[in-house]
């Protein structure tokens, strides 16, 4: 059974129209799956449809074998289905330190939150460094790896990775998709959007290819970055 199970999944933000047309695709525990396409191809739609900010029209969406397709966002975190949304969207007016704080709001174990809260100063030291800082006076690249940061801190089973790189300078871009790799390491599963096609291909195991709403080639990420089509369209090729 996969972790994530998706299955003729429709979506749209009004009733007239589709941003999803019966997408279906499954993420396996343990693995780096990346979705590719152009942009309005319906990535982001997806995610907010995976995460409950937006409900499903039609199809399903299982997670661990349980459908979570109308749960409320609130319930799909809490089994561990965490987003770190486009563009970052940090609580600018507060620390580094309290929007890592925001990230472990579910949790009641006060040790536990230390616990996570330093293996993610671990992991990125630069926040290390200024946690009393409000988070609107870093970098793009910095509020990047504050935003996987707070997600970190809920200790996801399905991390979701909404254009991570999306606006950043390529050192940070760099860096972004080595974090990536490490989590990947650890085993963690994540669920990459990335409009960088080929560093998201470099890094998945499996990929899919979106277009227009509907899934249009899956396979091995190997697989899919060797394919014609997909390196005209989206690998400069």
């Amino acid at each position: 059974m996969s972790l994530l199970d998706v299955r003729d999944l429709v979506l749209g933000y009004s009733r007239t129209t589709q941003a999803l047309k019966g997408v279906s695709l499954q993420v396996e525990e343990g693995s780096v799956v990346s979705l590719i396409g152009a942009n309005g191809a319906g990535k982001t739609t997806l995610l907010r449809g995976l995460s409950g900010l937006l409900r499903a029209r039609d199809g399903s969406v299982s997670f661990h074998g349980q459908v979570i397709s109308n749960l409320p966002a609130h319930r799909i975190a809490k089994l561990g289905v965490v987003q770190v949304p486009e563009g970052r969207q940090v609580f600018s007016d507060l620390t580094i330190d309290e929007n890592l704080r925001m990230g472990a709001w579910l949790l009641n174990d006060a040790a536990e939150e230390a616990r996570r809260r330093d293996q993610v100063l671990a992991r990125f030291p630069r926040l290390a460094e200024r946690l009393s800082q409000r988070a609107g006076l870093l970098s793009g690249g910095e509020q990047q790896m504050l935003a996987i940061g707070r997600a970190l801190m809920a200790d996801p089973k399905l991390l979701l990775l909404d254009e991570p790189s999306m606006g950043l300078a390529p050192l940070f871009v760099e860096e972004i998709f080595r974090i990536i790799e490490t989590l990947k390491r650890e085993g963690r599963t994540i669920l990459l959007v990335e409009q960088n096609a080929q560093a998201a291909l470099d890094v998945a195991d499996y990929a899919y290819v979106l277009q227009s709403g509907r899934i249009t080639l899956s396979g091995p990420a190997r697989d899919i970055a060797g394919n014609a089509e997909v390196v005209a369209a989206y690998l400069g090729g």
